[in-house]
C-alpha cells in the first residue's frame, strides 16, 4: 500500500510538472516536431539534439559533401544543442529529401564519434553494410490518410503480425504485400484487430524487432514510411484496429546506429553502471526518472500514433520494467510480497501510469496491453484509481499449459480441474488478452502447437483425399477444442499469431549464422490454406467461424464464465457466458448420451458451432436441427437444466 501511495504522489508531481511546463505536456509529449530535424515554413532546417555528455556537436552528411565541421550546433542549458540550417537560393530546404546525415559527436575525452540522430524518422542500411544510415525522410508528396480510425471494438480479436514473414516465400516480405494480401485474410477470418510487431527499427533482424536502435524510425527492410501509412489507413477502411508492439522497456547496446552511448557518456537515456545494463537480454534499461528521458519516451508514443494513427500499443517486457530484479530468477506465486517492496522499480511505475495517462486523455479509444507475466495487482485498473491504467495485460500462464499439457501428459491424464483454474485465474476487474499460443511459442526451440500435436505426420497425411491417420485426427479436433476453450474462457479479449489458426506446421527462425542465413523457417506458408485438398483449410474454417460466432454474441465484452461442470471422470468441461453454453468433451474413449447441463436463463437453445462438423476437419456426428429445451431443474447451481442427447469422445 505504501508503494501504491508513493506511486501515486510521484505520478501527481510529474504530471503537475509536465502540465506546468512551458506549453503543457501536449507540448511536452510532441516533441518529435522539434528535436532531430524539423523544416520551418521558410524551409529553413532546425535540427536538435540532447548530448549532455557532449563537448560538441557537428552534422554532416550529403549536403555538405560529408564535411565534418562546417555545421557546429550551438549548445543551449541542460544539455541541449541547436542547429539552424537557412533554405537554399531557390527557397529549397539545404537537405534534400531520401539524404544521408550523420550526427558528430566531439566527447570531453577528445574521441569523434559517428551517430544516428536518436530521433531519426527513417535509417536504411546498405546491402553490403552492418550499420544503419540516418535517411532525411521529407517526402515531396506525403501520403494522406484516407479513412477515420475505427471505433473501439466491443470485443477484442487481435491477429498478432510480423511483416517480413508474412509471406510464402523466403525473403523479408513488405509492406505493401501485407496490405493486399494478409489484410483481406485477417478481414475474413473475423479478427478486428491487428498487432504488428517488429516495426521500430532494430539493425538486427533476428532479435524480432526487440532490440530497437531507431526509436522514431519505422523499419526500412520492409518498405517506406509512406507504405507503412497506407498499410494502416487500409486496415482501417475495414473496420480493423492496429496496435503497435512498442518496446520501452530496454534499448539494443549498438553505439554508431542505436542509443548507446549517444553522447559518448555510458549514461545520457540510461542508468550508468550495473543497473543500466539487462543481464539477460545484453542491452540497455531507460532511466525514467530522466526528464529528457520522458520526452523522449512519451513522445515517441504519440509519433506512432499521430503520424502512423496507430490506435494504441502492446508494451513489451513490462515484467522486466516493474522490478528492479527485472523477473530473473524470480517466481510470482500471488504473494504480495512479491509486488510491493523495494524490489519494486518505482521510476518505471510512474512512466507507466504517465504513459497511460497521457495516451487515455489524448485519444480516447486508445488500446493499451501489458505484457506482464508476475501478476503485478492494480496493472490494469485506471490511474484514478491508483492504478497503472493499461486496458487489458497477456493472460501468458495459458499457451505455458497448453504447452506443458502436449509435453507431459497423455489425454486421459488431462486435469480438467486445472486447465479450468488457468483459464480463469485472473485478478477481477483487470481484463486479459487469452490466447492459445503467440510468437513466443512458435520460437525455434519450440514449436507450434499443430506440430506438437501432429509432428511429422504434417508433412504427409494432411490432404483430404485421404482418411486421416489417428495422429491428425486426434491433433485437428485438440487443435480447435483447445482455441475455442480458450477464446470463450481464458479471457476479455483473444488474440492468435498469424498462420497458427490454420495450425501452421513446424517453427520460427530468423536468418541467422547458427542457420546459414535460411529465410526457411522465417515465413508464413499461406499458401497451404489456398490449396483445396489440404485439411488446413479446415482449421482456417473453424477460426473464422469462432470469431464470427463471437461477434454475434460477444463473450468477450461479457462478464466471466459460470463454470457449471469440470468432470475428472467424465473429462467435461461445461461453462455458459453471455447466453452462450460451451460444452467441451476430452474424454479420448467416452462417448455420452443424455448428458445433464446446467443452464441459466430457461428457453430452447440450438447448435450455434460445432468442432466436429466435416468441413472444419470433424465427422459430422450432430444433427443441427436438434433443440434442446431446458427443465426447471436445478443443476449445479443454475435454476434450469437440460439434456444433451449426444456428447461425442474425442476420436469416432
Amino acid at each position: 500500500i505504501n508503494l501504491l501511495n508513493n506511486s501515486d504522489e510521484a505520478f501527481k508531481y510529474q504530471i503537475n510538472w509536465l502540465t506546468e511546463a512551458e506549453g503543457g505536456f501536449d507540448q511536452f509529449t510532441r516533441s518529435y516536431k522539434s528535436y532531430g530535424v524539423h523544416r520551418m515554413p521558410d524551409n529553413s532546417l532546425v535540427f536538435k539534439e540532447w548530448a549532455p555528455a557532449a563537448e560538441a556537436l557537428f552534422l554532416t552528411g550529403d549536403f555538405n559533401g560529408w564535411d565534418n565541421f562546417s555545421h557546429p550546433y550551438a549548445k543551449k542549458d541542460f544539455g541541449k544543442w541547436e542547429l539552424h540550417i537557412p533554405p537554399k537560393e531557390d527557397k529549397t530546404p539545404a537537405v534534400t529529401h531520401n539524404s544521408k546525415l550523420k550526427v558528430v559527436v566531439h566527447t570531453r575525452m577528445g574521441e569523434r564519434l559517428y551517430r544516428i540522430s536518436p530521433w531519426a524518422k527513417y535509417v536504411t542500411r546498405h546491402e553490403k553494410s552492418v550499420i544503419y544510415d540516418w535517411v532525411h525522410w521529407d517526402p515531396p508528396q506525403p501520403y494522406i490518410h484516407k479513412h477515420p480510425r475505427p471505433q473501439k471494438p466491443r470485443s477484442l480479436r487481435i491477429y498478432e503480425s510480423h511483416v517480413g514473414i508474412a509471406s510464402p516465400e523466403g525473403k523479408v516480405a513488405s509492406y505493401s504485400n501485407f496490405t493486399h494480401n494478409v489484410l483481406p485474410r485477417i478481414k475474413d477470418l473475423g479478427y478486428n484487430c491487428i498487432q504488428l510487431m517488429a516495426i521500430m527499427e532494430h539493425a538486427y533482424y533476428a532479435s524480432f524487432g526487440y532490440q530497437v536502435t531507431s526509436f522514431f524510425a519505422a523499419s526500412s527492410r520492409y518498405g517506406t514510411p509512406e507504405e507503412l501509412k497506407e498499410l494502416i489507413d487500409v486496415a482501417h477502411s475495414l473496420g480493423i484496429i492496429v496496435l503497435l508492439d512498442v518496446v520501452h522497456s530496454h534499448a539494443s547496446k549498438n553505439t554508431e546506429d542505436g542509443l548507446n552511448s549517444f553522447d559518448g557518456s555510458d549514461s545520457c537515456f540510461f542508468h550508468s553502471g550495473p543497473r543500466g545494463e539487462h543481464s539477460l537480454w545484453d542491452s540497455r534499461l531507460f532511466n525514467y526518472s530522466g526528464w529528457e528521458v520522458l520526452r523522449f519516451l512519451l513522445s515517441n508514443l504519440r509519433w506512432w500514433m499521430e503520424e502512423y494513427r496507430f490506435d494504441g500499443f502492446r508494451f513489451d517486457g513490462v515484467t522486466s520494467m516493474l522490478y528492479h530484479h527485472h523477473g530473473i530468477g524470480s517466481g510470482f506465486s500471488g504473494d504480495y510480497a512479491e509486488y510491493f517492496g523495494l524490489h519494486v522499480d518505482e521510476d518505471s511505475i510512474v512512466y507507466l501510469m504517465l504513459a497511460n495517462h497521457i495516451l487515455h486523455t489524448l485519444y480516447q479509444d486508445c488500446i493499451t496491453i501489458a505484457e506482464d507475466v508476475s501478476g503485478m495487482p492494480t496493472l490494469c485498473r485506471p490511474v484514478q484509481e491508483g492504478g497503472l491504467g493499461f486496458d487489458f495485460r497477456l493472460a501468458m500462464a495459458i499457451p505455458d499449459k497448453w504447452i506443458q499439457i502436449l509435453k507431459e501428459f497423455k489425454d486421459e491424464d488431462w486435469n480438467m480441474g486445472n486447465i479450468v483454474h488457468t483459464m480463469s485465474n485472473r485478478r477481477y476487474g483487470e481484463k486479459c488478452i487469452a490466447y492459445a499460443e503467440s510468437h513466443d511459442q512458435a520460437l525455434v526451440g519450440d514449436k507450434t502447437l499443430a506440430f506438437w500435436l501432429m509432428d511429422k505426420d504434417m508433412y504427409t497425411n494432411m490432404s483430404a483425399l485421404i482418411p486421416m491417420n489417428s495422429v491428425i485426427d486426434r491433433g485437428i479436433q485438440l487443435h480447435k477444442m483447445m482455441r475455442l476453450l480458450t477464446h470463450g474462457l481464458g479471457g476479455e479479449g483473444y488474440l492468435n499469431f498469424m498462420g497458427n489458426e490454420f495450425g501452421h506446421p513446424e517453427w520460427l527462425d530468423f536468418p541467422r549464422v547458427g542457420n546459414n542465413e535460411s529465410y526457411h523457417y522465417a515465413r508464413r506458408q499461406f499458401n497451404l490454406v489456398d490449396m483445396d485438398h489440404l485439411r488446413y483449410r479446415q482449421l482456417y474454417a473453424f477460426d473464422r467461424d469462432m470469431n464470427r460466432t463471437e461477434d454475434k454474441y460477444g463473450w468477450l465484452a461479457a462478464p466471466p464464465a459460470y463454470i457449471s461442470a469440470k468432470h475428472e471422470g467424465d473429462k467435461v468441461i461445461v461453462f455458459e457466458r453471455a447466453n452462450v453454453i460451451f460444452i467441451f468433451n476430452f474424454h479420448p474413449t467416452n462417448s455420452y448420451s443424455n448428458y445433464r447441463v446446467a443452464v441459466g436463463p430457461p428457453g430452447k437453445y440450438k447448435i450455434k458451432l460445432d468442432s466436429d462438423e466435416i468441413h472444419y476437419g470433424g465427422h459430422g456426428r450432430l444433427d443441427h436441427n436438434t433443440e434442446f429445451f431446458t427443465e426447471p431443474m436445478e443443476f449445479s447451481n443454475l435454476p434450469n437444466s437440460m439434456l444433451v442427447s449426444k456428447l461425442y469422445y474425442l476420436l469416432p
